[in-house]
């Protein structure tokens, strides 16, 4: 049976998470929505790139991250799944520090089992069904869960990627977050389908339409999800309709095409205050407790801000890094030209 949670906080049906994963989703929603003000403000400082928040997106983003097990499925982000990456286990001072430009810090470790964040529209899919047939051709027990948004939808990536996933039964999870619009083009100018699941049925597998402001409906659709990829019944296709309360990212004014009342109504579903007021009823969460929970996501933001900033930056020679094993000769030539450039700059500022 669906479970629904309504925007008063009251529950249809049985609740699918236990309450210690209430607890950690509402955490990891409120350290969303503080890493969004932070980064926010250190893009406009100019000490931070572009950044694109998950405001109105955290049900959509944490209740898929957390159907996923990170000691043996792997994870590939679009360009704003930060609380999924971090719950996948990425140290936060890795993320800020690939925002912050120091690449090398921000390195995925070894042993999580995540691929780097995508800026590129929709490349990201084809990369995650080439993962989850490895995952199959080698018995492994893991499956794959691809994020990206109604845009990277209309993308011929998108419609590759999901026909060779269903020819080869693959275990995949896609999940297509709706927040209504790719930039500045509302979801209605991009298909005629009111629902983007049936795309599904095109391509041979199972597709679900979900609230993805409703954080128990979208873990529960991700988790059915999982365990029918793991089954070896092959892919699942989740659309989450949700809303981008925030824009599109530090470069984009979201006034110039969308109005103010379509936001506010959108903000009157916020999925924080949702699972918050559930989380109250429920006795599983109390305002002392958010206050303390806040303070000390507080602390590991600047502690985390703090050591990524003192960080050295990159000199010219990171371009020609991690590209390939051995520089042929004409990169190499290159480099070299662009380095000997560069000294004798610092040398002319010495001067």
């Amino acid at each position: 049976m669906a479970v629904r949670l309504d925007a008063d906080g009251t529950v249809d049906g049985a609740c699918p998470m236990t309450a210690e994963q209430v607890r950690q989703a509402l955490q990891l929603m409120l350290l969303s929505r503080a890493l969004d003000d932070l980064a926010i403000k250190l893009q406009r400082l100019g000490r931070l790139g572009v950044y694109g928040p998950v405001q109105g997106q955290e049900a959509a983003v944490i209740g898929t991250a957390m159907a996923l097990e990170p000691s043996i499925d792997w994870m590939v982000p679009a360009s704003r799944e930060q609380p999924a990456m971090l719950r996948h286990g990425l140290p936060l001072d890795r993320l800020l520090a690939t925002y912050m430009g120091r690449i090398d810090h921000g390195r995925i470790p070894d042993d999580v089992l995540l691929l780097p964040r995508q800026q590129a529209i929709g490349a990201q899919l084809p990369h995650a069904v080439g993962l989850a047939w490895a995952l199959k051709l080698r018995s492994e027990p893991g499956v794959v869960l691809v994020y990206f948004g109604d845009g990277a939808a209309s993308e011929g990536d998108f419609h590759e990627a999901a026909n060779l996933a269903g020819v080869q039964r693959v275990p995949l999870v896609l999940v297509l977050i709706n927040n209504q619009w790719a930039i500045s083009t509302p979801a209605a100018k991009q298909s005629a389908a009111a629902d983007l699941s049936v795309r599904a049925a095109g391509y041979g597998f199972v597709g679900v339409d979900v609230d993805g402001n409703d954080l128990f409906a979208v873990y529960q659709a991700t988790y059915e999800a999982v365990v029918r990829a793991r089954s070896g019944a092959g892919p699942t296709l989740i659309h989450a309709r949700t809303y981008r309360v925030g824009f599109h990212n530090t470069t984009d004014n979201p006034r110039e095409y969308r109005d103010e009342s379509e936001v506010a109504a959108a903000t009157a579903l916020d999925p924080i205050e949702r699972l918050r007021r559930y989380a109250i009823k429920a006795k599983l969460w109390t305002v002392e407790r958010e206050r303390r929970v806040k303070h000390e996501l507080g602390r590991e933001l600047d502690a985390a801000y703090r050591k990524v900033v003192n960080l050295p930056r990159p000199g010219p020679e990171a371009v020609f890094e991690h590209v390939y094993e051995e520089l042929p000769s004409r990169i190499r030539r290159q480099r070299d030209r662009q380095l000997e450039q560069s000294r004798r700059g610092d040398i002319n500022e010495a001067r």
